[in-house]
């Protein structure tokens, strides 16, 4: 990876070879949204990368037209999923239904690309299944290592998959969630997949959908590790040239709206409803259409003006405003709205490995929900809004003391 360029732009499309792209909307010059800074560099300059999505004409694919280095992007990762009990249930229920619906055995291996701190692999391993991680920042893979989760700190390659399966065997299952979005050489990772599963071997990914993307408007998902926005035709399209089928796709709560993609070579698996059912909402919702994408972004813009005008007449009456939550689609929120501490005075975080820490771009420092017991705060806005439900009930007193919650996306809305 070392020659890998800091930032390139896109020259074929990922999905379908093509290069024949349109441009849809523009978030301009923006930080990485996990690159946040230390106390030691919080003066110091940083560097700002372009945020442009754009629309491949010929299979209908939307991506992001630039791509930074992932050892650029993932160097420093602090995002840590196990920090939110929402995911913990989550992959818990996950790792049981895939267990059971694929007769999962104690030989049988699991490998998780892009395993994070072992959150997905550790109600695997407990249901008695060989797991293994393959996540690529050093510190969170150390970390998922401690739960004696076995994790190899590398990107996953053809090499690295020949790799596995001399050392471990095939793997039953191979999973990504939340991962697939961020990886720009989809090639060599299915050629990679091809190597490391068995003959009737699953592939199952989890994303963001692109139907929730523009029905929420939750253009904060856009942000430079999130390269692809996924809709089940792309998919489909995709995985068609390595001779590979979607057999079955899930809606799934997270995230705001997420899919999760079933995926094994042709014929090995009866395609079920659900497929043709998920393209044709994806027929209805435009997907197909640039001018779907221009829409979005003029409604995007209408966002930005109503949650500004909101925060302003807040604080002319001299109120006091916190955001929850430091997720990168906070930071996107952030830059592209222009919200700095003439706004919010600081940010709370679960995750310690955030605390003590400054938003990249508006720097505004990133504290413990501690802070809250002690200091007077009229209005919380909530940046990771995917987990508005929790993030309130788990603040109650906050509500019980006449405190109040903004909620920025699609459009603003006081709780």
């Amino acid at each position: 990876m070392q020659n890998y360029p800091l930032i390139k732009k896109i020259d074929s499309c990922r999905v379908c070879k093509a290069n024949n792209f349109t441009k849809v909307f523009s978030f301009g010059p923006t930080p990485l949204a996990n690159a946040f800074l230390t106390k030691e560099r919080v003066d110091r300059e940083e560097y700002f990368y372009p945020l442009d999505v754009f629309f491949c004409n010929n299979c209908k694919f939307l991506t992001l037209g630039h791509v930074v280095s992932p050892v650029e992007l993932f160097k420093d990762y602090v995002y840590v999923s196990s920090t939110s009990q929402v995911f913990i249930s989550h992959f818990r229920t996950f790792s049981k239904e895939v267990y059971e619906r694929f007769k999962l055995m104690e030989k049988s291996l699991v490998v998780d690309i892009g395993s994070n701190d072992g959150i997905l692999l550790k109600p695997f391993k407990d249901l008695g299944i060989k797991v293994l991680g393959i996540e690529p920042a050093s510190k969170i893979a150390a970390l998922a290592r401690k739960k004696g989760i076995e994790t190899i700190s590398k990107f996953f390659s053809v090499q690295l998959a020949r790799k596995i399966v001399s050392q471990y065997g095939l793997a039953k299952i191979a999973t990504a969630t939340n991962v697939f979005a961020h990886i720009d050489d989809l090639d060599e990772v299915i050629n990679g997949l091809d190597i490391l599963l068995e003959k009737d071997g699953v592939f199952i990914m989890e994303a963001p959908y692109l139907v929730d993307f523009l029905e929420k408007r939750y253009f904060d998902l856009v942000y430079h590790e999130h390269l692809s926005y996924w809709s089940v035709k792309s998919l489909i399209t995709l995985f068609k040239r390595f001779d590979m089928e979607v057999f079955d796709v899930q809606k799934v709560a997270v995230h705001g709206g997420t899919i999760r993609a079933f995926i094994a070579k042709n014929g090995i698996y009866k395609k079920t409803k659900s497929v043709e059912k998920f393209l044709a909402l994806e027929k209805k919702y435009k997907l197909e259409k640039k001018e779907t994408y221009l829409q979005f972004e003029e409604e995007v813009l209408a966002n930005k003006i109503k949650l500004l005008a909101l925060l302003r007449k807040i604080k002319s009456e001299n109120k006091k405003i916190v955001g929850y939550g430091a997720p990168a689609k906070g930071n996107t929120l952030l830059n592209y709205f222009s919200i700095g501490q003439e706004f919010l005075d600081y940010i709370i975080d679960d995750s310690s490995w955030k605390q003590g820490l400054y938003s990249p771009g508006k720097r505004i420092p990133v504290v413990s929900s501690s802070v809250l017991k002690d200091d007077k705060v009229d209005y919380i806005l909530i940046l990771a809004w995917n987990f508005a439900e929790s993030i309130m009930k788990n603040n109650a007193d906050f509500s019980r003391k006449g405190g109040r919650f903004i909620i920025p996306a699609p459009t603003p809305v006081i709780i």
